[in-house]
């Protein structure tokens, strides 16, 4: 699933040429995956795209009605699993799957393909807009580390499941969380309050660092990601621990390891990455934390 640097990617490519365009057309495929299909086709022709951004792991387009009397509305995109959003000549070839069509008034198209439709499409206007943006956990790019130290304190959750959680921190998925933990030399089943001052400094400055330099390459292109221009990204080729069970650390050549934490599938270095105290794997899982540990 596309994680914050995938969906930044996006966001940048179409900030660069969407804004000032004006809708003229909408024509839709399967909408099963659109909250409001009509909502779409009555209110989008004749719209102005003022601003694409990324919220967490979603994108938002605000836009500018063409009635005067018309209120604010934001369409939100997620872009679930298999989802893709491309601008294009109208008369482009069309891949299979692609479901949404808005005609632009420079020719072009922005396109929505999605093979498992797992994605999510729906307008939203003023205070249905200010919920869903207030249910975004902070931005790991626009966090301090004050901030971000107030939010892993005291939790007694392990450091995985808290980095994952959308309502903590908006955007971080499996792929760069296992990435950041490996980069500050922190267990996935360690428990945040357990981290000392500079744990939580190194993890700061690896996640931000992760983040940025997967952004500078487009993202991790696993299976079906692609910018808003139809390239894959490249950061798939810097991982150093996420997908490479029985492969050697590049930091000390021990290998790579693979356990379930918070229910996803974690890879680490076992020498680099030390297991907390009285942490045990059986059949790959990890087990719940003892009195010790808490």
């Amino acid at each position: 699933m596309p994680e914050l640097p995938e969906v930044e990617t996006v966001a940048r490519g179409l900030q660069a040429v969407l804004p000032g365009r004006r809708i003229l057309l909408v024509r839709l495929g399967l909408t099963d995956f659109i909250e409001d299909p009509a909502a779409l086709e009555r209110n989008l022709p004749g719209a102005h795209i003022e601003s694409i951004r990324r919220y967490g792991k979603f994108l938002l387009l605000r836009l500018r009605p063409g009635g005067a009397e018309a209120k604010e509305l934001s369409m939100q995109i997620h872009l679930g699993m298999t989802g893709r959003l491309v601008v294009c000549s109208a008369e482009a070839p069309i891949p299979p799957h692609t479901h949404v069509f808005i005609s632009l008034d420079d020719g072009r198209e922005l396109r929505y393909t999605d093979p498992r439709r797992f994605g999510c499409m729906r307008l939203l206007e003023g205070e249905a807009r200010d919920a869903v943006l207030r249910a975004v956990g902070l931005d790991p790019l626009g966090i301090t580390e004050a901030q971000f130290r107030e939010a892993l304190q005291c939790r007694r959750a392990r450091i995985k499941a808290l980095l994952l959680d959308q309502h903590v921190l908006g955007g971080m998925g499996n792929i760069y969380t296992d990435e950041s933990l490996w980069r500050a030399r922190i267990h996935p089943a360690r428990l945040a309050a357990k981290l000392s001052e500079e744990e939580i400094h190194r993890l700061f400055l690896a996640v931000r660092g992760v983040l940025r330099e997967a952004i500078a390459l487009r993202g991790s292109s696993i299976s079906d990601f692609v910018g808003p221009y139809g390239s894959p990204g490249e950061f798939q080729r810097r991982h150093r621990v996420y997908g490479r069970e029985g492969l050697k650390c590049f930091r000390c050549e021990s290998r790579i390891r693979r356990v379930v934490v918070a229910g996803r599938g974690s890879w680490f270095c076992p020498r680099c990455q030390r297991a907390p105290r009285n942490y045990s794997v059986a059949g790959g899982t990890g087990r719940a934390a003892t009195a010790a540990e808490r």
